[in-house]
Formats: structure tokens, sequence, C-alpha cells
């Protein structure tokens, strides 16, 4: 009886993820029976600009299991509001998805340290200033020669120096943390819920397959970004790391930078006809031609063929995909 509760649960979230838009996934209650992955550890990215704010990587749930949303810098809705981020809690019988949201405080996260600022309590990563966000460069990756209004803290625990991954909250092996009597009456504040750019940025993470724990085994290739929407420069760079590190090989690297060239000029051509904007059908185009690519380039670097051994290249990898 628990065995058919637990997979008509599993039905049950599946059928409302498949019918829901990706964007309105933070709206969506999920309740699974298996716990999320660890937590990955990974570099920030620098700050792309001022006024930009962290949001920490975290697991989400879809149709093929748990996924991983990378952590990236973004935009608040309005000066003088922070991120609390979602985090997964033991409910009893299933873990609950609890979505983040913007509010004048920090609230209560499950205790989990997603680093960066974010030890478990509250937020260090950085404080409101007069209109203006100044950053904690003890904890956050600024460019203080851009940026200029920064301070240091080095008092905040960064995650770099923990070593409890855990992505959860409650249950067996979960982070048993409890809310405050000040984070209880932070979530009864005014609040705002993701942007726009953030549920893009959650839908561009869903529709990459290599997110999935089921395909990366909780290890996901692209850990963070510097900004929602800059996938393509992201693997611009893994590309160059596979020429440096010999794993790609001429053959293989002028086919990824071609195809990568072709979905450029596809952008700029949709964008063109559409007065600078991409329908949402192109968008989805785009991802698509994108996951291929991002599948062909860890195809690539992990087959036989090296730059020191490229015997083998006419047997395999550097795969085509059209428009």
């Amino acid at each position: 009886m628990r065995l058919f509760s637990s997979l008509v649960r599993k039905v049950v979230v599946g059928a409302a993820l498949a019918i829901a838009p990706a964007a309105s996934f933070a709206g969506v209650f999920i309740s699974v029976g298996i716990a999320p992955p660890v937590l990955p550890v990974y570099t920030q990215p620098i700050c792309p600009g001022d006024g930009y704010l962290w949001n920490p990587g975290y697991w989400g749930y879809g149709d093929a299991g748990y996924y991983w949303i990378p952590g990236v810098w973004v935009r608040p809705p309005q000066v003088g509001v922070l991120w609390t981020p979602g985090y997964w809690g033991w409910g009893g019988s299933a873990y609950i998805f609890h979505a983040g949201y913007w509010g004048p405080h920090v609230g209560f996260y499950g205790g989990v340290n997603y680093g960066f600022g974010y030890g478990g309590v509250g937020f260090g990563g950085g404080r409101w200033e007069g209109g203006r966000f100044a950053y904690n460069t003890a904890v956050v990756n600024v460019n203080r020669t851009v940026i200029h209004n920064t301070y240091i803290d080095n008092t905040v625990i960064n995650r770099t120096t923990v070593y409890n991954h855990t992505s959860f909250n409650g249950g067996a092996g979960g982070i048993q943390a409890h809310a405050t009597a000040q984070e209880t009456s932070y979530a009864h504040e005014n609040h705002f819920a993701a942007t726009a750019e953030q549920n893009n940025h959650m839908q561009m993470a869903h529709a990459d397959r290599n997110n999935f724990a089921s395909v990366n085994g909780g290890h996901p290739q692209t850990a963070a970004y510097s900004r929602p929407g800059v996938r393509a420069e992201n693997q611009q760079q893994r590309i160059g790391q596979g020429v440096q590190s010999g794993q790609l090989t001429s053959h293989e690297t002028a086919n990824l930078e071609n195809r990568e060239s072709s979905i450029h000029n596809q952008a700029a051509a949709d964008r063109a006809t559409n007065g600078g904007h991409l329908t949402a059908q192109e968008h989805q185009q785009i991802n698509q031609r994108q996951n291929n690519v991002s599948r062909s380039i860890n195809e690539d670097k992990h087959n036989a063929n090296t730059q020191a051994h490229p015997h083998a290249e006419e047997h395999g990898g550097g795969g085509h995909e059209h428009k």
C-alpha cells in the first residue's frame, strides 16, 4: 500500500509538471518520495555588474526526476529586497519544496548551506546601503576595480570551508534546523515571487537534459552562470577547455564551432524579424539546438579521440543537428 501511494504521488507530480508551464514551476506544489542529491561544489562566477544579487543553485524536480538549476546573478524586482532561497523539507511522508521569494529580509531556507553568503541562516553576502547594494567580497566574487560599493566581513562562513552539502531539511539524513521567531516573522512580510528573468532561467535549466541527476549522476556540468541567458558563452568556454586539455580534436572543435555559429546566426535573424525579440517558440528551438551541442561537447570530450590520437574521429563524435 505504501509503495502504491508513493507511485501515485510521483505520477501526480509528474503530470502536474508536464502540463504546467516551466516558468511557473516555483508555484507548483511539489511532493517527492525520494530525497534530492547533495549540493555540488562549484566556483561562483564573477558578478556581472552593479545591482545584481546572487541566487544559489538548487535541485528542482521535473518529468525525469531531480535536475540542477544553476546558481546565477540576477536583478532584484526592486531596490531594498533580498532573495530567500527555496528549499526541500521532509513533510512526514514526502519531501516538499518550499519556493524562494524576494522580501525585505532573508527568511528561513531550511538551514541549507548554499554558500556564498547563504550559510544556512540569513545572508552575509551583502546589504543595501542608501539605495545601492554593497557586496561582501569576503564571500562573493566581485571585481572591486569595477564595482566600488563593497566591504569585507570575514566573520561570514563561506561554503568552501564547510563540508556538509546536504540539500534538504528534516527527515533521515536531513538538516535538523527550525525557523527562529524572527525568521517566522519575516515569512509574514510583503513578498515578491521569482521574476520573469528567474523563471526563464528555471525553464532553460529544465529544458537541458544534462542538468538531470539521472544523466549527470548528481554532478552537473554547469553549476552556475554569471547571469541568465548566457548559455552560449558557457558552451564556448567548455569548447575552449576541451581544446586546451586536448580532449577535443581539430575536427570536433570545428564542427562544434560551426554549429554554435549557426545557432547564433539563427537567433540574430529571428530577432531581426521580430523587432529585437525571440518568440516563445524561437526560444524553445534555440534552446533545443543548444541542448544538442551541449550533449555533443560532453560526448566529444569523453570519447577515444584526442588531439594526440585523432585517428578514431571518423567513427564517432561531432554529430550534426538542424534548425
